[in-house]
This record gives C-alpha cells, structure tokens and sequence, in this order.
C-alpha cells in the first residue's frame, strides 16, 4: 500500500480542512495509507537557521516528506490564495540548497470551504508553486470541496453516495497517478 504525507495548511484545531483529509483517508484506506505531517512546529522560514545544523522539526518534517509515495496538500483558502503555513513549508522542503525533498514527488491538491468555490482560488494559486519546486501535480480530477452541514457524519462517513463515490474516484485516480509518475522509495516493504 502507498503512503502519503498528507499536509494540512490550516493549523486550527477545528479546521474544516482537517477534517475533509480524515475523511478523504477513510475513502481511501483500502488504496493508500494517509500519514499526517505536522508543520505548525515549524519555525519561519530562516536560511540562518541552518548555522547550528538542520532544525530537529525541519528534519522530521522532510524526512517524512521523502519517505512517503506522494504527497496530498489540503488547503484553505485565505484571502484568495493558499495558506501562510503551506507556504513556509513548501519553502522549508526546498532547503537546504540542493536537497529538495519535493523533488519529483507525485502530488495532489485539495480543499474544503463552506464557501460556494470550494476553495478553488487557493488551489489554483498553490498548483503554480507545486510546480516550481518539481512535485508531479495531478491535474484531475480536481477537488474543490464544498463543506455543508450533514454530508459528513460525526465518524467522517460520507452521507451521501454521490458524493463518497466521486471522492473514491478520486483516490483510485490518485493511486494511479503515484504509480505512473512515482519512483519506487528505496527500502520499500
């Protein structure tokens, strides 16, 4: 089974985001095996940081980073962008020079929003930094969530079974795609 570091861009406790990725793991447990990265631990990105060494949190986020098969980033939307702690996290696993642990890593993008959009404007503005820093983005199927009261039960099921088949669509699309693009992690089981 793949793993995927899942990396969740909104840090509140009750982050609609959050929950949207249990949920998107529960749909596709029987594919792929989520494992959820922490990046509120963090610090702000700071190349001077790196004068004593690489910061115990910046190496276990990028060591788990580079152990996983492909990478899911779930995003709010702020202010029409992705957000702030996305940010610094895409730019930490570029560092330091020369050991991008995005490098050529099969990703996806997606969000949820009570909004109308889903949080489509985030995604878009995340997908061109994902390709600077040479993830292998999936295109489709997008994702663009919109969160309403009763499509998920308390347990993160899906109520609806329109729904929770478009969504292990998508996981089945997004296994697929880690197979195409990935390359076989070292040491894999």
């Amino acid at each position: 089974m793949k793993t995927v570091a899942v990396i969740v861009g909104s840090l509140r406790r009750d982050s609609i985001n959050r929950r949207f990725a249990e949920v998107l793991a529960g749909v596709a447990r029987d594919r792929l095996s989520f494992r959820f990265v922490e990046i509120g631990d963090l610090p702000l990105y700071n190349d001077d940081l790196f004068a004593e060494g690489v910061p115990a949190p910046l190496q276990r986020f990028k060591d788990e980073i580079e152990a996983a098969d492909g990478v899911l980033f779930v995003t709010p939307e702020y202010n029409r962008s992705f957000s702030p702690a996305i940010k610094n996290a895409v730019d930490w696993g570029t560092r330091p020079w020369g050991q991008n642990s995005w490098a050529g890593k099969p990703a996806a993008i997606v969000g949820a929003t009570p909004g109308g959009t889903g949080g489509a404007a985030g995604q878009n503005a995340l997908k061109g930094l994902l390709n600077v820093v040479d993830t292998v983005l999936m295109g489709q199927p997008e994702v663009y969530f919109v969160w309403k009261d009763g499509l998920i039960a308390e347990d993160n099921s899906v109520t609806d079974p329109a729904t929770e088949a478009f969504l292990k669509s998508w996981a089945a699309r997004f296994d697929d795609w880690i197979d195409r693009v990935g390359t076989p992690r070292r040491n894999a089981a």
